[in-house]
């Protein structure tokens, strides 16, 4: 009996004694995220890559929630870990039915490579639905709660291995991610692009981290001593293992220059802390070795912390010690599982706009609605990507008509293309305004479902990218998009917009012009009766946006500038068309009673916010208090989001609500990237909104304010 069999020993133990067994040459092949069988040690064969965003991904039938984006758009931390712990549950089931018929393929294992906790710092980058949004804290709470549901509360064992990519500073352009160096000051790094993973590491015990493709500051982000030595595993203590992205490590020779050739690029990222090659470049670190470049030592510390993983999984121990290996394949795609992704669906739905309150619709009120756009019968647009298969998809065609039943007339038109200016190739452009229009001519009220899908927003490199990097080249509707919504407007019939995005769309035409708006996101398999039950009433939205829509596509910054100069809610000098954490209601919401336990900041004490919040309403919903915070000095960021809670309420219900703050609340970091508690007055605004101009505009409500000062001069709080 070797000693790593030994299920008394702690994982660290088992796993080196484990590698200390194995030859180089073994030893070096457990580095690829393919890592072939070792029979003679009772090593099986493992693939790491397996992907699990929103729903179990690339492995056949699984339950697609909504997009991250969408998920975002709860503002709900606990439903999170919810989503997130039914994601690993169906992980578990198909593993072991995959392990069974002895499947060990990419995309069947264990370790998941979600969440995104990149920064949604512009929202023309391609992968920014990936992602929890644009904001630091909401991304910290959403990727933290994610990774609890994804590993679980095992006191040994992981239910699954959660990654939090891509470290760090990785928010586009996707055409150069390749060759791109993200230049980043100190404090933006501290402010901005490290918060969440810090937390998914310090606090949620994230098991694997995945590095970045571009460089951070001129040096490759899988390779980088700054990132993976310095901060990752010295001052965050990380413990678990470090990805790189697929075939990053040799961007290192390729695009980025920094070594001569292979051997150079597979030392240079181990040697910094990275673990596996999502890839095959890792088998010249047999000549790396060899040529002085790498030590044997520093590859078998990398693959002692991949088995180790692989062990906290329980896949080397008694399966019936272990409590999720009972997991068995009927969980997937259950009917418990499919009424959750559902009501996933009906919390992310987000309302923008709602005139004279024309919603929600009363179907007795209809004989004939008609349903125009490109995005009414896409299923692509249901789902967005690194997406699992679904038994069953629901678009929004096929949600109205299922709602409606017999009693109403359903018309439909595709109305356009989704980006080109004609659907049949051999036709003249606008092909389909002419059914567009009688569609709307001989209905009593028109919903127009526009936006985007994967295929215009995405990843460099899929399959079917219209634009071919991935990232929008403005915030417009695509194509002639808008010229068909003015013809439905122009038909003098009720509009209602419904758009499906897993971005921000400048539709300012729209919100002066359309009477009703709803964001859906890319809502998941279930995504159209989530949409159908919104507009008519079945379902009070609740939604809240987790990122800014702006106005122009001219007020960004550079593309290319990863200064948080003008960038999102927090930095951004102009009114936005819909502000971040922005949202309506069948209900009217009050809060009342806010009371501060102090209003002195200091370093040692928590402040609790202590708030009733009403439903005013006549009908049931959900609402998110949120906490911004102020700093009353020049050079401050805007108002900050720094707590929230989504609290369900009964019509004409009270709640009362608790909020914390901290230091780490009022805190601000100087240019050297040092957290600084400041001798200076602060705002706390307790409310369902930011506490902007536009947001008050938009609600009709403004936050409670309270008024709090720091007497403390200019004190370092610890981190």
């Amino acid at each position: 009996m070797y000693k790593y069999e030994d299920e008394n020993l702690s994982f660290d133990e088992r796993a080196m004694d484990l590698a200390s067994h194995m030859t180089l040459e073994e030893k070096v092949y457990q580095t690829i995220h393919g890592a072939p069988a070792i029979e003679r040690l009772g090593v099986k064969s493992y693939n790491y890559w397996s992907e699990a965003l929103h729903g179990v991904a690339r492995a056949g039938v699984a339950t697609v929630f909504p997009q991250a984006i969408g998920l975002a758009a709860t503002f709900d931390e606990d439903f999170i870990e919810e989503v997130a712990d039914c994601i690993s549950t169906e992980g578990r089931g198909k593993f072991a039915a995959q392990q069974k018929y002895n499947d060990t393929d990419i995309y069947k294992g264990l370790t998941f490579w979600s969440p995104n906790v990149n920064i949604f710092r512009d929202p023309r980058w391609g992968r920014g639905h990936e992602t929890f949004g644009e904001d630091p804290y909401l991304t910290t709470r959403l990727g933290v709660r994610f990774i609890n549901g994804i590993q679980g509360h095992d006191k040994k064992y992981l239910k699954a291995a959660a990654c939090a990519k891509h470290f760090a500073v990785h928010s586009g352009p996707e055409d150069e991610r390749h060759s791109f160096n993200a230049i980043a000051s100190k404090k933006d790094m501290r402010e901005t692009y490290l918060p969440a993973f810090k937390a998914c590491v310090k606090d949620a015990d994230v098991e694997i981290v995945m590095g970045a493709y571009n460089r951070t500051n001129g040096e490759p982000c899988c390779g980088s001593k700054t990132l993976l030595k310095d901060i990752l595993r010295d001052e965050w203590g990380f413990k678990g293992h470090v990805t790189s992205d697929c075939w990053a490590i040799k961007d290192f020779h390729e695009y980025h220059m920094v070594t001569s050739g292979p051997e150079e690029s597979a030392a240079l990222a181990m040697n910094n802390g990275c673990d596996l090659n999502c890839g095959n470049i890792n088998g010249n670190l047999i000549k790396a070795n060899k040529d002085g470049l790498i030590s044997e030592d520093t590859i078998t510390k990398s693959v002692a912390r991949l088995m180790r993983t692989r062990m906290k999984l329980g896949l080397f121990d008694d399966q019936s010690k272990v409590p999720y290996s009972k997991i068995g394949f009927d969980v997937v795609d259950c009917d418990e599982h499919k009424e959750l992704n559902l009501k996933a669906s009906r919390k992310c739905i987000t309302l923008l706009k709602n005139e004279d309150n024309i919603l929600p619709l009363n179907i007795n009120d209809y004989k004939t609605i008609g349903i125009v756009g490109p995005n009414a019968d896409n299923r692509r647009s249901l789902v967005g990507n690194y997406e699992g298969t679904a038994s069953e998809y629901v678009t929004v065609l096929e949600g109205i008509r299922e709602l409606a039943g017999d009693k109403v007339r359903i018309r439909y038109s595709e109305g356009c293309h989704i980006c080109r200016d004609r659907i049949s190739g051999l036709s003249g452009p606008n092909d389909r305004i002419a059914e567009a229009r009688a569609v709307a001519e001989s209905s009593d009220i028109v919903i127009a479902c526009f936006g985007l899908d994967p295929s215009l927003e995405g990843e460099e490199g899929d399959q079917g990218n219209e634009f071919a990097s991935g990232d929008k080249p403005d915030l417009n509707l695509p194509g002639i998009q808008l010229d068909v919504l003015k013809a439905l407007y122009e038909s003098g019939k009720p509009v209602v917009l419904v758009l499906l995005s897993g971005s921000a769309l400048a539709v300012s035409w729209a919100d002066e012009n359309i009477p009703a708006i709803i964001q859906g996101w890319y809502p998941g398999a279930q995504g159209g009766r989530a949409v159908a039950e919104v507009l008519f009433g079945k379902t009070n939205p609740e939604g809240k946006l987790p990122v800014t829509f702006y106005r122009t596509t001219e007020e960004l910054p550079d593309f290319r500038d990863y200064s948080m100069e003008n960038r999102t809610y927090r930095y951004m000098k102009n009114e936005a068309l819909y502000p971040f954490g922005y949202g309506l209601s069948y209900s009217d919401y009050q809060i009342s009673d806010v009371v501060a336990s102090a209003d002195e900041v200091s370093l040692d004490n928590d402040i609790t916010i202590t708030a009733n919040i009403t439903n005013k309403g006549d009908i049931d919903g959900a609402e998110t208090v949120q906490v911004y915070v102020k700093a009353l000095m020049e050079d401050a960021p805007n108002y900050q989001l720094k707590a929230l809670k989504k609290v369900a309420l009964k019509a004409g219900e009270t709640k009362e609500v608790k909020l914390t703050l901290n230091a780490d609340s009022f805190g601000l970091y100087n240019d050297e990237g040092v957290k600084i508690l400041n001798k200076c007055g602060y705002e706390v605004y307790v409310g369902t909104s930011q506490p902007d101009k536009r947001s008050i505009e938009l609600t009709g409500k403004s936050p409670v304010c309270i008024k709090m000062e720091c007497k403390l001069d200019n004190v370092v709080v610890p981190e």
